[in-house]
């Protein structure tokens, strides 16, 4: 978009960055492939090609299955979209701010663009904060949604903001989920956790030569790595917060 929301102007790329940053990614001579083929891979079914790449889109905002779709077919790019259920279902409920939002009717409509669809949760809560049957809730109630609406399994799930924890993993796991994306800003690698797969965001600022170092292996450091000491007190004091507050939004 050029013109965003406040609230999310910082992880908006305008049309011409967007275009840019794809021309980075095909000019880099790197294989986009989905989550699913990562998935594959981490658990020791079949190879990844040379130099591959995974491009992934959070949330499910109005442009994802118009311009940003139709902008990824151009180029044959796959990729994969990770769909807050709560905002984009009709009378649904979710913490995201107001934000033009696809429909969940149009999920459909991602994967014959070529998007593999994932689940994001429903309300994008902070999911490390919550008690287990709300952890539970938001994990099965979005990925039976979806399953209804495209008549397969849905096989993976990003976490909200990247919030995550040992519990929030095993839930994933339980939940019938085979990969979790996180966020730590970092690249990815052969021994990455298939539960908190490392990712790096877009933000505003950044160029097609900040795309193109990340493509070069680049720009960022390599999961999998443990938590800093920074990232255990951030997720304590939120959990103490949301314990007085309730669920709070992830962003």
């Amino acid at each position: 978009m050029d013109d965003p929301p406040g609230w999310i102007a910082e992880f908006t790329v305008s049309p011409e960055q967007f275009a840019a940053h794809l021309h980075a990614v095909v000019d880099s001579g790197r294989t986009p492939v989905t989550v699913s083929a990562l998935a594959d891979h981490l658990a020791g079914r079949a190879p990844l090609p040379p130099r591959p790449v995974v491009l992934t889109f959070d949330d499910g905002f109005a442009d994802l299955p118009g311009p940003t779709a139709a902008a990824l077919a151009a180029r044959s790019l796959p990729g994969t979209a990770y769909l807050t259920t709560g905002a984009i279902t009709p009378s649904g409920r979710s913490l995201l701010p107001p934000a033009p939002m696809m429909r969940l009717k149009e999920a459909p409509l991602l994967e014959q663009a070529g998007l593999e669809v994932g689940g994001h949760t429903v309300t994008h809560a902070q999911l490390d904060t919550l008690g287990r049957d709300a952890l539970e809730r938001e994990l099965r109630d979005s990925k039976q949604v979806l399953e209804d609406t495209l008549g397969h399994p849905v096989r993976h799930l990003a976490y909200p903001h990247g919030y995550n924890s040992r519990a929030v993993r095993r839930a994933a796991a339980r939940s019938g989920y085979e990969t979790a994306a996180a966020v730590r800003h970092a690249l990815s690698s052969q021994r990455d956790e298939r539960y908190r797969v490392a990712r790096l965001i877009v933000r505003r600022s950044h160029t097609a030569a900040d795309v193109e170092a990340w493509m070069r292996g680049e720009g960022a450091r390599v999961a999998p790595y443990r938590d800093g000491v920074l990232t255990v007190g951030w997720r304590w004091y939120r959990r103490a917060r949301a314990a007085v507050r309730g669920p709070e939004f992830a962003g």
